[in-house]
């Protein structure tokens, strides 16, 4: 197989990872996306191994390495994901408030004067 064949793959495969970063507002779907570019370039790293002749193989280890931080990248962020949903009820990035800094247990407390299941209810 001639090589360009997998730089194109490569290419559109970055492309619609890029795409899904910049438009998606889900987190789920953020994480697929870049789960998209990295596997974009593991592709690259691997046809660059194979394809390159007189250089020692080092692609694939690289891509290798690759694939174990994607792996520890999806358990940290469907963790964050998961904890994010069960605070805010939502993963939609537009939705997420981080400006005011005040977190969880002032609205439980009642720090506002706010009764926490009002507050609550005010936020969905």
């Amino acid at each position: 197989m001639h090589p360009v064949v997998p730089y194109v793959l490569a290419a559109v495969l970055f492309g619609i990872g890029l795409y899904g970063v910049l438009v998606r507002r889900n987190l789920l779907l953020l994480l697929m996306a870049v789960e998209l570019l990295l596997n974009a370039v593991n592709l690259i790293l691997v046809t660059a191994d194979v394809s390159t002749v007189g250089v020692p193989r080092s692609g694939a280890v690289f891509a290798l390495f690759v694939i174990v931080l994607a792996a520890a990248e999806v358990g940290v962020g469907l963790a964050l994901i998961l904890q994010l949903y069960r605070l805010r009820q939502t993963v939609a990035v537009d939705r997420v408030d981080i400006g005011d800094g005040a977190g969880r247990a002032d609205v439980e407390a009642g720090a506002d004067g706010v009764d926490a299941d009002q507050s609550v209810e005010g936020r969905r």
